[in-house]
């Protein structure tokens, strides 16, 4: 069981979330609808993870987005899961930089994948766990947004493949999976990838961590 702070502005959808997330086996220590009491709610409560939205009162910008950047600075070990309602590139990158910095989990989910029950929650516990989450679409924006002279494009079709589904955070086996092929193949095309990006192959979030800067353009 994890004890959460929750944060989004809209009614309906803050009480579903609460909703889902106590039938999963958690429990919600405080759900919000702005900013400054998310703010509050982490600092009184020091719960296992954040969830929060990225846009939310007054500006409807970034408030969410920016706090939990910077709960992240007071509590270098707090887990957050932002949630989007779409694609935002500025935003991920953000997070990106900050997933970098900090072994702290970190994710970036559209709001569509609260819809899928199971994904939502194995998505939270690997947060929590300490890794980090990307979502499949935010994945397919960054790969898209590459240039045609950066290291990516060495890459073939299914390298790009296999290397949007590291950095979504799975390991080689559910990437097999996920292609329909050996984790002998999955092993292999790695490899090509890490060669072709220069990448040190280390395991684990590392390894996630490595493609992500890729994808930021660093």
């Amino acid at each position: 069981m994890l004890r959460l702070v929750i944060a989004e502005d809209a009614v309906l959808l803050r009480a579903g979330l609460v909703e889902l997330l106590t039938r999963g086996g958690h429990r919600v220590v405080a759900a919000v609808g702005d900013a400054a009491a998310l703010a509050a709610a982490v600092d009184a409560e020091r719960p296992d993870a954040v969830v929060t939205d990225v846009r939310m009162p007054p500006g409807f910008s970034d408030e969410g987005l920016r706090a939990a950047l910077e709960l992240r600075e007071r509590h270098a070990d707090l887990p957050v899961l932002v949630l989007s309602q779409y694609v935002a590139t500025p935003y991920a990158t953000r997070l990106l930089g900050a997933a970098g910095a900090q072994r702290a989990g970190l994710g970036y989910l559209l709001k569509d994948r609260v819809g899928e029950v199971g994904d939502f929650l194995d998505a939270l516990r690997r947060v929590a766990a300490g890794e980090t989450v990307i979502d499949p679409e935010v994945v397919r924006v960054l790969l898209r947004a590459q240039s045609a002279d950066r290291p990516l494009a060495r890459l073939t079709p299914r390298e790009r493949e296999v290397l949007g589904l590291m950095a979504e955070g799975l390991n080689n086996q559910a990437v097999g999976v996920r292609l329909s092929i050996t984790e002998a193949s999955v092993v292999k095309h790695c490899g090509n990838i890490f060669m072709k990006l220069d990448l040190d192959p280390a395991e684990g979030n590392r390894r996630v961590l490595a493609v992500l800067a890729h994808l930021r353009g660093e």
